[in-house]
């Protein structure tokens, strides 16, 4: 019988439509010029940090509510991959960061493409408060940085240190999968 969808689901799902819009204004500065003014990216900020905020929430709701599930957890980590990758894009598109910060966002992508390529990078990961951690220290990276006060120098500073923490923490999980193989490649071949 399949689970209902459930009320830290409609959680992330709003977090998703949230990231889905960051998306749609980033896209149509892009692409059609459109600025995004001082007024506008308050707005983006505040709701950001909404969403940032309603991330610890709906895996509170979960847990509190008996609701947690495989689905739930790929649900959320995949809507935190793609808000990193909107705001990552937002970012860029106001200049407070050049392209190399839509690395932050890609790193997820990148990281799946490498397990196609590569099945150790595939195998299950335990969960880590690191990963969580570091996680959110992008996400709040990337909003300081779209924030009006900061200039693009001091943008660009924190998106960076931001980007060496997700990139430490994929680096661990990295070694951490190539090692697992390699050690039951050699357990096997006993």
């Amino acid at each position: 019988m399949p689970r209902p969808f459930g009320t830290a689901n409609w959680v992330t799902l709003g977090r998703a439509i949230f990231a889905t819009a960051l998306f749609a204004v980033a896209s149509s500065s892009l692409a059609f010029g459109m600025p995004i003014g001082r007024g506008l990216r308050w707005w983006l900020v505040a709701g950001a940090a909404l969403t940032l905020a309603l991330d610890g929430v709906d895996g509170y709701l979960a847990r509190r509510l008996g609701q947690a599930g495989a689905f739930g957890a790929r649900f959320d980590l995949e809507t935190d991959a793609v808000t990193v990758l909107a705001l990552a894009l937002l970012v860029w598109a106001v200049n407070q960061a050049g392209a190399w910060v839509l690395l932050s966002g890609l790193m997820r992508y990148i990281f799946i493409i490498g397990g196609r390529v590569w099945p150790a990078l595939a195998m299950p990961l335990p969960s880590s408060k690191r990963r969580q951690s570091f996680c959110v220290v992008q996400l709040v990276a990337l909003i300081i940085a779209l924030a009006p006060p900061v200039t693009p120098g001091w943008g660009a500073a924190v998106c960076l240190i931001g980007l060496g923490f997700l990139g430490y923490s994929f680096g661990v999980d990295v070694i951490w999968l190539v090692g697992r193989a390699g050690a039951e490649g050699k357990a096997a071949s006993w």
